[in-house]
């Protein structure tokens, strides 16, 4: 008894392409022709094949090549087989080339519902064929797991499997509202807010309360220890909070900006930015050779629409924003 191991996946694949060639071509010979190789490879490769199905697909003489009625039934299979695969390939190929099919977003709450959403009504106007599924959470999700496309998470994880694409840095502001300052007055310096109201959000995932930054007699941003009066895990939550008085905040600048441009809010120093490395809007998406279309329009759109916005991998437009008071100054 022989026993034949295809060492190879693509071994077996190029035996039976070389069949259907000999086959087709009636000889050894012109197989090779056929297949760039010569008769001995093609004699040697057909072999191997009857030996592992244990059948005679050609009888052999001096003068001719004969396929048998199993290996004749054999080559109907296989070049059905051999087209099928050949479908396949071509129509991922278009897929993958082309934009279009589902598109699996998963995004943060508060950057979803303020930024990504009211984005979305162009890009499916742009790319009719794509269909959206979006999942709007604050949980650090296995996008691989859940088969997700692309994840808009403000802040970066590490995962050799991810490329995260950083969208914006992320900025934030100390808010409150006109009315609030006109009630409880305006502090001074930092350590004025000791005796203000806060808004704290606790972050859902740690259920830790996030740090509240404030400049220093050098305009340096340190953590600083302050009393909140009131705590929320919502972002958008914390920011109605603060417009309606009920004390200071710190915000990011994608929850702080239509309260400031609106005068909802006021911001008491220029903006600050976190120094960390992982700090920051990225797109993550799992790492792969070719990159399917619906994922690279997606993200193209994305910093497109951004850059509109005055937001790149390295500024947003709290950049720009003047403050009612810059006590640092």
């Amino acid at each position: 008894m022989i026993f034949v191991c295809y060492t190879q996946p693509m071994d077996k694949l190029r035996s039976l392409k070389i069949f259907l060639a000999t086959y087709d071509g009636g000889s050894f010979a012109a197989a090779a022709r056929t297949c760039n190789t010569d008769p001995s490879t093609v004699s040697k490769a057909i072999g191997r094949l009857e030996a592992q199905l244990g059948l005679t697909l050609f009888q052999r003489s001096t003068r001719q090549l004969r396929i048998t009625a199993v290996g004749k039934r054999y080559a109907h299979t296989v070049r059905k087989m051999i087209q099928d695969l050949s479908s396949c390939e071509d129509e991922l190929r278009h897929l993958n080339d082309s934009p279009s099919g589902t598109l699996r977003i998963n995004s943060a709450v508060c950057y979803g519902h303020l930024y990504l959403r009211p984005l979305l009504r162009a890009f499916c106007q742009q790319y009719p064929a794509i269909k959206l599924e979006l999942e709007i959470n604050d949980l650090h999700v296995d996008i691989i797991e859940n088969n997700i496309d692309v994840a808009l998470r403000t802040g970066y994880v590490e995962d050799s499997r991810l490329v995260a694409r950083r969208l914006s840095p992320m900025d934030f502001f100390i808010c409150a509202s006109p009315q609030y300052l006109e009630a409880h007055g305006t502090p001074r310096c930092s350590e004025d807010f000791q005796q203000h109201q806060w808004i704290g959000f606790r972050i859902k995932e740690t259920q830790q309360l996030q740090p509240v930054f404030l400049p220093d007699d050098k305009g340096e941003y340190l953590p600083c220890e302050l009393e909140r009066s009131h705590i929320t895990d919502d972002g958008e939550a914390m920011a109605y909070m603060c417009a309606d008085g009920l004390g200071f905040a710190q915000l990011p600048h994608f929850l702080a900006k239509k309260g400031l441009n609106s005068g909802a809010l006021a911001s008491l120093y220029p903006y600050f930015r976190p120094l960390q490395p992982d700090s920051g809007v990225f797109a993550i998406y799992p790492k792969r050779d070719y990159l399917p279309a619906k994922v690279r329009v997606f993200i193209e759109f994305l910093t497109t629409s951004l850059s509109a916005m005055g937001e790149s991998s390295n500024r947003t437009w709290a950049e720009n924003w003047v403050p009612i008071i810059d006590f640092a100054q």
